[in-house]
This record gives structure tokens, sequence and C-alpha cells, in this order.
């Protein structure tokens, strides 16, 4: 019975999954080494390694709950938890919330910056699951959530949060909308019948061209801050890798397919571990 539940609390948090929390994590640690110059120290690595993963995993509990019943008119998701009924409404909300109190435990040991900005960060992993009802395109706010790592980490290091930091924000969003699109065409057909609000949905048959333009303003985003930060060569050898699975992406993702959607939205953590590599490598040389 007791290692039932611990499946169900696993499948929960999409533990089987962790495309989701690396998808979090790297342009977090991005962010964390730009802050730094270089290593953070092994202090806040853990904070930022672990804390991304609670705050997935709570943002998961939530949105399970948010969903279930959307969740139910969809192959893809009928099956999740609370939604088949398995965990209960306020177990995966409790869960969520001890989840949640242990990310925030992990932040009381950085500065009162950072602490004041994890409660803003808490509240967009709470609304983003509402917005799927009212935003055309929710992916942006999704964006705004997947990205708060860079001024957390900016906080943590800094003290401050400053304009360089919006700027990677808004970078690492444009990734954001360009990944969860491509998840959000896996489901179209089904988000259609149930009246849910995707970018997939919004932009029509100029998905696919909106994801790579969107996979273009990260990138380019991203290489102007860093050319004043990390050698040329180092930046040259990052974008062209990091484009280059973008272009791959491309053509997994033209025809529109639910198992080529899926596995271009599934890999965009190497995309994100690329960029992450680049900026460690151009600290390490300098």
């Amino acid at each position: 019975m007791v290692t039932e539940k611990l499946r169900l609390y696993l499948d929960l948090i999409r533990w089987n999954r962790p495309a989701g929390w690396l998808l979090l994590l790297w342009p977090s640690l991005s962010a964390l080494w730009i802050a730094s110059h270089g290593f953070p120290g092994w202090h806040l690595l853990a904070v930022f390694v672990l804390g991304t993963i609670l705050m997935r995993s709570a943002g998961c509990c939530v949105n399970d709950v948010a969903d279930r019943e959307f969740d139910r008119h969809v192959k893809r998701t009928a099956q999740r938890p609370v939604t088949s009924g398995k965990v209960s409404v306020k177990e995966a909300l409790a869960f969520g919330a001890i989840l949640a109190l242990v990310a925030f435990a992990l932040v009381l040991t950085t500065n009162e910056l950072a602490v004041a900005w994890s409660f803003a960060a808490l509240a967009i992993t709470i609304a983003y699951p509402y917005a799927k009802r009212f935003v055309s395109m929710p992916q942006a706010v999704l964006g705004i959530a997947f990205s708060f790592g860079i001024p957390m980490a900016f906080a943590a290091v800094q003290s401050r949060i400053p304009m360089v930091a919006w700027l990677l924000l808004l970078g690492n969003l444009f990734w954001v909308v360009a990944y969860d699109t491509e998840y959000a065409m896996v489901d179209r057909d089904d988000d259609l019948k149930i009246g849910m609000k995707t970018s997939a949905i919004t932009l029509g048959r100029a998905d696919v061209a909106v994801v790579m333009f969107c996979y273009a303003a990260y990138l380019g985003i991203w290489s102007a801050v860093l050319a004043t930060r990390l050698p040329a060569y180092v930046i040259a050898i990052t974008i062209a890798a990091a484009g280059g699975q973008a272009l791959w992406h491309y053509t997994m993702i033209r025809h529109r397919t639910r198992d080529g959607c899926f596995r271009a939205f599934r890999l965009n953590h190497w995309l994100g571990f690329t960029m992450f590599a680049g900026v460690v490598a151009g600290y390490a040389v300098q």
C-alpha cells in the first residue's frame, strides 16, 4: 500500500519524466554562473538545483488539480493520478504545499531580496494553470514562470536584479514559447474539443514559423548578452550547436505529427544544456 501510494506521488510530480525540471534548471544555472562571473559556490548551486526540482514538482500538483476536468478528455493525460481519482485533490494540494515550503526553506538560506522575489515566483506558478482558460497565448505566462529562476539567481548572488537579468528572462521566455508550443501541437485536436486555449490553436498554420522565430529570438538575445562577457569563439560554438538543434527540431515539427512534435519538445532540454555548457566553458577559459 505504501509503495503504491509512493508510486502515485512520483507519477504526480512526473518523476519519471525529468525533461520538465531540466527545462527550468539549465537557464537558472546559466544565470547563476553569469551573475557570479563563474562558479557560484556549492551552497547556491545546491539551493537552485533542489529548489528547481521542488518547485517544478509543486507546480505539477497545482496544474493537475486545476486541469483535472480537462485532462480526462485528453488521451495523453487521462490517467494522471488526480484526474483518475487515485490521488485526491486535498492530497495533491497538501503534497504540493509541502514541496513549496521545503523550497522556501532553501531560499531562506540566501538573502532578503531573493526571499521577497520568491513570493512572486510562487504566485506565477499558481496562476499559470488557470491562464489556459482565459489567455490565448498561455505559453507566454508559462514563459515567465519558467524563466523566473533567472532574476532569482541574480538576486541571490548580487542582492539586486540588473537589467541584464530581465534581458535574459525575455530571451528565455521566447524559448519557452517555442518548446511549449511544440507541446501544445501534440494536443491541439483534443484541446479544440474541450475549449482549452493554447498557442498552437491561436497561431494556427503559423505555428511552425512562430516556433522557429522564437528559437531565433532566444538565441539572438542570449548571444547579445553573452557577447560582452565570454570569448567570441565560445559564443560562436555554443550558438551554432544550439541553433543546429533548433533546425533539427524544425524537421520534427514541420509536418505537425503528434510523435514529431512531442519528440521535439522532449529534446529541448539538450538545447538548454548546450547553452549552459557554453556559459560554463566561457567563464572557465577566461
